[in-house]
């Protein structure tokens, strides 16, 4: 199985972001508007459209919010993997900014570098997404 994880900083409380990235309904939305198009939910899943045409139904695991963890597993739509299961947590990491920390655990074990991929060109929208406007100069 391969395991995926990737991680960044985010310019901006732990709590925050967790506000967002805990948000099952509608986190992908919020944290990354243009990349993820639309998000619904359906059941105990949501459905994410992307931007690329992409649509993957995401069946909620479960949510620690004393460690700010969510786990979502995609089951179906058009990505059909034998196994998938993700997490994301947000870890404070000093006054005012944290790490988020994205884990995706894949079978078959070519899917990883298109997963790996699409979390690379996600993370700049959702750090973009999630921290505060710099003023201009």
């Amino acid at each position: 199985m391969a395991s995926i994880r990737r991680e960044i900083m985010i310019r901006s409380s732990a709590e925050k972001v967790w506000e967002v990235i805990g948000d099952f309904n509608a986190g992908p939305s919020r944290m990354a508007p243009g990349f993820v198009v639309d998000t619904r939910v359906d059941g105990d899943s949501r459905v994410v459209a992307f931007a690329d045409g992409t649509v993957a139904r995401e069946r909620f695991v479960s949510i620690d919010d004393d460690t700010r963890r969510i786990v979502y597993a995609i089951v179906g739509e058009s990505i059909q993997p034998d196994h998938d299961n993700a997490s994301m947590q947000v870890v404070a990491d000093g006054e005012g900014q944290c790490r988020l920390v994205w884990i995706h655990d894949v079978l078959p074990d070519d899917l990883a570098p298109s997963i790996d991929t699409a979390m690379a060109h996600a993370l700049p929208v959702i750090k973009q997404a999630l921290e505060p406007a710099r003023p201009q100069a």
